[in-house]
């Protein structure tokens, strides 16, 4: 979740984004085992949507976006969105992106990665998704953890199109 807070903080900033926010239900659990206040990331954005809406505005193909991240996404969410599975908001967001071959940058926290989870994630990207380990790089000599967040972050935007003050490969 610390991902998720970095790249809101870096969004906030931003008068010409607006920032969609899904917090699923599972990442709910996850937020508040890390000591993560909800509110205070939910401020972060400019709409707020319940997971479970599937009628929200975001739900269809016809509203218009630059691109969607899922940071940091699940094993479980990455199989449910290469089997075609919407059953939630943030699925169906997902799943409308890839529908429309906008944008969706997919942010995996997990590891080890088993063979099922590659194959779904070999599936996402063939169909158009960013699949984008939440792996910083050292090249820029972090001494800070934002550092480390701040690279994720800036890779993100990268995919996005959108300017951000983290590290990138000067080389």
């Amino acid at each position: 979740m610390p991902y998720a807070r970095h790249l809101l903080g870096q969004l906030e900033v931003r008068e010409d984004v607006e920032v969609h926010l899904v917090v699923s239900t599972g990442a709910r659990r996850v937020y508040a085992h890390e000591g993560g206040d909800l509110a205070e990331l939910e401020a972060r954005a400019n709409v707020v949507y319940d997971p479970g809406d599937l009628s929200a505005a975001i739900a269809s193909g016809s509203f218009r976006t630059a691109g969607m991240v899922v940071v940091p996404t699940s094993a479980s969410t990455v199989g449910k969105l290469a089997a075609g599975i919407a059953d939630n908001l943030l699925l169906r967001a997902a799943f409308v992106h890839l529908k429309e071959r906008r944008p969706l940058v997919l942010v995996l926290r997990e590891t080890p990665l088993p063979a099922v989870t590659l194959e779904a994630l070999l599936k996402l990207a063939r169909a158009g998704a960013v699949v984008l380990p939440a792996s910083p790089g050292f090249y820029h000599r972090p001494k800070t953890i934002d550092d480390l967040l701040g690279f994720v972050s800036q890779r993100v935007l990268d995919h996005l199109g959108i300017e951000g003050d983290g590290a990138r490969w000067e080389g």
